[in-house]
């Protein structure tokens, strides 16, 4: 099922939206091209498309939108490449694994971070059975989070003894959520795999082997016992909770606080030949960004209603919810107040940093996706390639001109890159402008001069 712009958008539009300023929005750009598809898997932080629709954000920019969901993340890059989509939501490694040909070769782009966090790490329940008994608990008898891979590892080591290999999923090779799942077990001690010339999947050297399946079929595949565990996006860690079937053991806001996650993608050809759509489309969304994170998360309840919506996620409200609204429940009734679990536009999350592009370049390196050591330079050249905060800057200054946004939101200065963050769940600080010296101080991983050879040794190159 699509979602098409139409009149109706009006009817939603409530309080805060100026109808004379949107009207003035649309003549202020000259689009290229105003009738325009844009893709999504049906995830929640797909939520600044469904806003950025149903509060008519993109009609006051002149477009007039399609969106359609994907069936899985493969399809959807491929129909952006093939210009059957004009953009889409993407995982922030696509535009990064398409540049450097990692599986696809194209050019794609990005000049909007959808979001930060928003992922967690869900095991079955006779897998959560056997890691208990090891994990501390607090006074009234709740484990104690968060909960490291080390104590999965007995379980995973015993599968082995019994040759029975552990499978987990994941949502595509360079999905966030695979990074996510390798950089927990390793620091837990489980190695996930390098991928390799010779093994594509990624599973040499693996005690645990990690497998692609697309995110809405997640709880499915656990329940029926393919896999036991996996990584994904909301509302799938928590349907397993409602269903019964699994209990998630970690979010990715405690694997890495803060960590960047979806980003809107469009391909360079495109975004050369639509100047102007493309910053009229980066103004919408972040008008979105901001109304969903405003007054401290108040529309939230509101863009649950949204996504719950079948042509959107299509989920409970209350499953959605569970995440949305500050929330994530572990064990079933066992929630806990993460606030910060979807963040959308606070803390800059959707300003394009270079050095989450490079974060991600490195973990391409760490697990054989990139087969040979890149000087700090290609990192950087790189990331500059596919992240354009210069395009979302200028959508920003026209919004803040136009008074629908404020000029203290906006990271104006920054020359692309975080300070080091140290906010890591094995404590290892990564510095942007040093991929090779973060790469360096992982036990598990290669290192600068170490390659993954035909039979899968880590050797030198």
């Amino acid at each position: 099922m699509t979602v098409q712009t139409s009149a109706k958008f009006c009817a939603a539009l409530v309080g805060a939206v100026s109808i004379i300023a949107t009207t003035a929005s649309a003549e202020w750009l000259d689009v290229e091209k105003d009738e325009l598809t844009l893709g999504f898997i049906k995830l929640t932080d797909m939520a600044p498309l469904a806003v950025a629709y149903e509060l008519g954000y993109f009609e006051d920019e002149g477009l007039y939108v399609t969106l359609e969901p994907q069936a899985n993340w493969k399809v959807l890059l491929d129909r952006v490449i093939d210009g059957e989509l004009d953009g889409a939501h993407m995982l922030a490694g696509q535009p990064l694994g398409a540049t450097i040909g990692f599986g696809t070769q194209a050019d794609i782009i990005t000049a909007f971070s959808m979001d930060l966090n928003g992922n967690g790490i869900t095991v079955s329940n006779e897998v959560w059975e056997q890691m208990k008994p090891g994990i501390p608990k607090m006074a009234d008898g709740r484990p104690v989070h968060p909960i490291g891979a080390e104590y999965l590892k007995p379980v995973v080591d015993s599968y082995r003894d019994q040759g029975k290999p552990f499978k987990m999923g994941m949502v595509f090779p360079v999905s966030t959520h695979n990074y996510e799942l390798r950089y927990w077990l390793a620091a837990g001690g489980i190695n996930p795999g390098y991928y390799g010339k010779t093994d594509i999947t990624g599973q040499f050297q693996a005690d645990a082997l990690l497998s692609v399946t697309p995110p809405p079929q997640m709880p499915a595949t656990l329940e029926a016992g393919t896999i036991y565990g996996y990584c994904v996006g909301e509302p799938w860690n928590q349907q397993a909770v409602f269903k019964g079937i699994g209990v998630p053991v970690i979010t990715d806001y405690e694997i890495w606080k803060d960590n960047p996650e979806k980003v809107f993608g469009v391909s360079r050809e495109w975004a050369e030949e639509n100047p102007n759509t493309h910053l009229a489309l980066v103004k919408a969304l972040i008008r979105a960004a901001i109304w969903l994170d405003e007054n401290d998360n108040a529309n939230r309840e509101e863009a649950v209603e949204i996504l719950a919506r079948s042509e959107y996620v299509g989920a409970d409200a209350e499953v959605i919810a569970n995440s949305m609204t500050g929330t994530f429940e572990y064990e079933k009734g066992d929630k806990r107040d993460i606030p910060d679990f979807n963040v959308f536009f606070r803390y800059n999350a959707t300003y394009p940093y270079y050095s989450d592009a490079i974060w991600y370049l490195t973990q391409m390196r760490r697990w054989g996706q990139i087969a040979e050591s890149k000087p700090d330079s290609w990192y950087m050249d790189t990331a500059k390639k596919v992240y354009r905060p210069d395009v979302y800057l200028e959508a920003a200054r026209m919004l803040v001109d136009e008074g629908k946004a404020d000029e203290a939101d906006f990271p104006w200065d920054t020359d692309g890159f975080k300070p080091p963050q140290k906010e890591f769940i094995d404590d290892i600080t990564f510095n942007g402008r040093k991929p090779n010296e973060y790469l360096a101080q992982f036990p598990i991983g290669l290192k600068e001069g170490e390659i993954v050879s035909d039979d899968g040794r880590v050797v030198s190159e």
